[in-house]
C-alpha cells in the first residue's frame, strides 16, 4: 500500500497526481465479473461543518446480497477544486476500506479513472494507494465528449478527450435510460469494467454497489452531525 499524502495546496496536489500516475497498471484484465467480491465507495459532504462520511459496502458479485459494510466520518481536509476532489474524499474512503472485515475485491467508485484531466481520478488514485483492482463509474461525462450510445441495455460509445483519445465509455446499463460514465482506475481494463457494471445494475441506472454506498453514507452523515 502506498502512503498517503496530504498536500498543502493546488500546486502540491497537482504533482501528486502527476508523480502517482505513473504507478497505475493498465495491462490486468481484473477480476472475472461475477465472481468474488465488489465494493461500492461514496461519499456524503456537510459542507457548513467541514464534515465528510464515507461507506463502503462489500457485495457478493454473484448474487448481490451484502458481505459486510463500514463507514468512516472524518473533516474535509481540502478545498473543492474540480480535478482535485480525490484529495477531499480519499482520506475517509481510506478509512472505510480498512474498517472493513472483507477483502474489499474488485472497488467501484462514483467517479472517475482515465477520465480526468490528468488521466488521474478518484479510483485511479485509490487503486494505486491500495493496490486493489478499481474502476469509476460516474453520472456524467465530466469534460469529455462522447455519442449517444444505443438505447438497449449494453450499448455504448468512446468517451472522448478533446485531443480523441478514448478515456472510458459511456455505458446505457438499462433501456431508454441516459448512460453512465466507466472508466478505468487501476488494476482493471475498460471491456471488464464495463461488463462489471452492467453485472452489477440489474433493475437500476447505477451500479447497486453504489447505490447502496450512497445510502450508507447519507445515513452515517446524517447521525454523525445530528444535534451539532
Amino acid at each position: 500500500m502506498t502512503t498517503l499524502r496530504t498536500p498543502a495546496d493546488e500546486t502540491e496536489a497537482r504533482a501528486i497526481q502527476d508523480e502517482l500516475r505513473g504507478r497505475v497498471v493498465l495491462d490486468e484484465p481484473g477480476p472475472p465479473p461475477g465472481t468474488g467480491l465488489v465494493t461500492g465507495v461514496d461519499v456524503a459532504y456537510d459542507d457548513e461543518r467541514d464534515v465528510v462520511a464515507a461507506a463502503a459496502v462489500v457485495l457478493d458479485a454473484a448474487t448481490l446480497a451484502v458481505v459486510d459494510e463500514a463507514t468512516a466520518v472524518g473533516r474535509v481536509s481540502f478545498p473543492y477544486v474540480p480535478g482535485l476532489l480525490a484529495f477531499r474524499e480519499i482520506p475517509t474512503v481510506l478509512a472505510a476500506l480498512e474498517s472493513l472485515t472483507s477483502d474489499p475485491g474488485l472497488v467501484v467508485c462514483d467517479g472517475y479513472g482515465l477520465a480526468h484531466p490528468r488521466r488521474f481520478g478518484l479510483a485511479a488514485h485509490l487503486g494505486v494507494l491500495t493496490g486493489l483492482p478499481v474502476i469509476g463509474v460516474a453520472k456524467n461525462p465530466f469534460t469529455f465528449s462522447y455519442e449517444q450510445p444505443g438505447t438497449r441495455r449494453g450499448d455504448s460509445s468512446p468517451l472522448l478527450a478533446d485531443d480523441g483519445q478514448g478515456v472510458g465509455r459511456a455505458l446505457r446499463t438499462q433501456e431508454g435510460v441516459k448512460p453512465v460514465f466507466v472508466s478505468v482506475g487501476h488494476r482493471v481494463d475498460l471491456a471488464t469494467a464495463c461488463a462489471h457494471t452492467l453485472r452489477l445494475a440489474p433493475d437500476y441506472r447505477l451500479p447497486e454497489s453504489t447505490r447502496r454506498a450512497d445510502a450508507l453514507c447519507r445515513r452515517a452523515l446524517r447521525e454523525a452531525t445530528a444535534g451539532t
